[in-house]
């Protein structure tokens, strides 16, 4: 529980950047999707934050897969993320 309130703060916060960063609410929601589906994997709730925005930030907007179906079809992007990130293991 306590990871989730990290990640969710650290969307939260995501949201309340500078306009010159800030996502949309549609990138928002998509990062909060990718970080509950990658809450298990051992990593720290930034980590996994910034994991999930790198892949955002990397898909093409009009993209319609979530980040976790997208990531399966772009293992450089995925592996360029998780490096970017600090990802440990796997």
């Amino acid at each position: 529980m306590q990871w989730m309130t990290g990640a969710l703060v650290a969307v939260i916060a995501l949201a309340a950047m500078p306009a010159t960063a800030q996502q949309t609410s549609d990138d928002v929601k998509w990062i909060a999707a990718c970080v509950s589906d990658n809450k298990d994997e051992g990593q720290a709730a930034p980590v996994v934050l910034a994991y999930c925005t790198c892949m955002n930030n990397k898909m093409p907007s009009t993209e319609t897969r979530s980040i976790t179906q997208w990531e399966k079809s772009n293992p450089r992007t995925m592996e360029a993320c998780s490096r970017e990130a600090g990802w440990t293991g796997k």
